[in-house]
């Protein structure tokens, strides 16, 4: 047990500014969105009126991120005008994938010549969150020990992950390091697609398309991948259903 460690309770500096630069991953085909992204990109579909990439990124300004890195493949051009059009922070950068669909871990090896921040934030286009007590990217700053972590991820608890039908992803022990669901079991906490991660975990990377799940399975191996439970509301904005779904819930606050 690493005794250099913080404990899982709440950093006092909960104000702790988050990374200057931000992933956004925004270039998946949105099949279970269908029929909704046959003729947009998912993160372009509404919700509670505003589209679930403004949501990103209106949160990531509100936290104090100052540079968005946008990766793009399906309906690229759609997503590339919307962000120009956009008359907000933070400043956005794209991340052509036009070519080819790299997947989370390879659309991150793709962009990491843009990645000008260690650690960066890392942020899924398809969840929408809602801060608790304190900012939620800020919260998660506080909690990062650059001794310790090469990864921290933000998780939910089942009971409130909001259109998440899983079994559960992570179990984390008293000082918040993280180890898998078993196969065929269930897990406490679901991942919430919010996560720091250090740049040296953007090594020996397979070529192409993989998943992010190569870098964690990697820090959790070394004992240096962690989590921190999310204060506030988080929904999977996956599938039509769950936009009103959602949009029931924000309606009440």
């Amino acid at each position: 047990m690493s005794k250099a460690a913080k404990p899982l309770a709440v950093s006092a500096d909960v104000d702790a500014a988050p990374p200057r630069t931000a992933m956004v991953m925004a270039a998946g085909l949105g099949k279970r969105m269908r029929p909704l992204t046959a003729t947009r990109p998912k993160p372009l579909v509404e919700v509670s009126g505003k589209t679930l990439l403004d949501h990103c990124l209106d949160r990531l300004a509100e936290g104090g991120v100052e540079k968005a890195i946008v990766n793009v493949h399906y309906l690229a051009d759609a997503l590339e005008a919307h962000c120009r059009r956009r008359a907000l922070g933070p400043q956005i950068v794209i991340s052509d994938e036009r070519a080819q669909l790299l997947e989370t871990g390879g659309g991150l090896m793709h962009a990491r010549h843009l990645i000008d921040a260690d650690p960066f934030l890392c942020v899924n286009s398809d969840n929408l969150w809602v801060d608790g007590p304190v900012n939620t990217l800020r919260h998660l700053a506080s909690r990062w020990d650059d001794a310790t972590m090469d990864a921290l991820l933000l998780l939910v608890p089942q009971a409130r992950a909001h259109n998440h039908g899983g079994s559960g992803d992570f179990h984390m022990d008293g000082l918040g390091r993280l180890s898998r669901r078993a196969p065929g079991k269930v897990a406490p906490f679901v991942y919430t697609g919010i996560q720091m991660l250090s740049k040296r975990v953007l090594k020996d990377a397979p070529e192409g398309p993989f998943s992010t799940n190569i870098f964690w399975d990697r820090a959790i191996a070394e004992g240096r991948c962690f989590g921190l439970v999310h204060q506030g509301l988080w929904f999977d904005v996956g599938t039509p259903a769950a936009i009103p779904a959602t949009e029931a819930v924000l309606a009440h606050g």
